[in-house]
């Protein structure tokens, strides 16, 4: 299917599935949020990364408006459907301030490798234990997908957009297999590193072995 939809870029990355909350305060973001909660229409997020709107984008529903200002700035939930593909990109729209696009949406294969997924996620709670922070996915981990997941590997922006790009749920397991296999040695030895750092200076129960 190919259609029209207003956009809005912003430089981070959203999935399908993920809620994102968001700060209104442009002239032009506070007329396409508005047309969105009359028309009940959705709108997108293409990814902008060093300035340049990528190909690649997430549709978002808005879920709710949670706080609306006297100014007209609002505070709004929203949440990602599916990813789109942006045919063109139309900077003018007659009597909107925002911009649209032509986009289509590419078929998204969700079958994955519930095993494969199942050691990603103890790597993902590795590399957390690592890190010292405490995350809670609010789902099994049955039910755990790539897409549940990615924010919280350390990807960087460009990586979770190069994520956002594959379509199956086996190349985006696969994705992150790879990069927490090279993430984790080197938290490991930040860690080693860490407390050997902290050690310095203490008094330690050291032994001389045979000597």
């Amino acid at each position: 299917m190919t259609n029209f939809i207003p956009i809005f870029p912003l430089t981070l990355v959203v999935y399908p599935g993920e809620y994102l909350n968001l700060h209104i305060f442009e002239p032009r973001y506070k007329q396409l949020i508005a047309e969105c909660v009359a028309q009940k229409k959705p709108f997108g997020i293409p990814s902008l990364i060093d300035d340049e709107l990528k190909e690649y984008g997430t549709l978002m529903e808005l879920v709710s408006v949670e706080k609306e200002y006297e100014n007209g700035e609002a505070d709004i939930r929203t949440r990602g459907l599916q990813v789109f593909r942006v045919l063109e990109v139309i900077h003018e729209v007659p009597e909107k301030l925002y911009s649209g696009a032509i986009v289509n949406y590419p078929h998204n294969h969700p079958e994955g490798n519930p095993k494969l997924m199942q050691g990603i996620v103890r790597s993902i709670r590795k590399l957390h234990d690592l890190m010292q922070v405490t995350r809670d996915f609010k789902k099994t981990d049955a039910q755990l997908l790539s897409y549940d997941v990615a924010h919280d590997t350390g990807l960087s922006l460009e990586e979770e957009y190069e994520m956002l790009c594959l379509l199956h749920e086996r190349q985006r397991q696969e994705y992150l297999k790879r990069h927490l296999k090279r993430v984790l040695p080197v938290m490991a030895e930040i860690e080693r590193l860490r407390k050997r750092v902290k050690l310095n200076g203490h008094f330690q129960s050291l032994s001389s072995g045979k000597f």
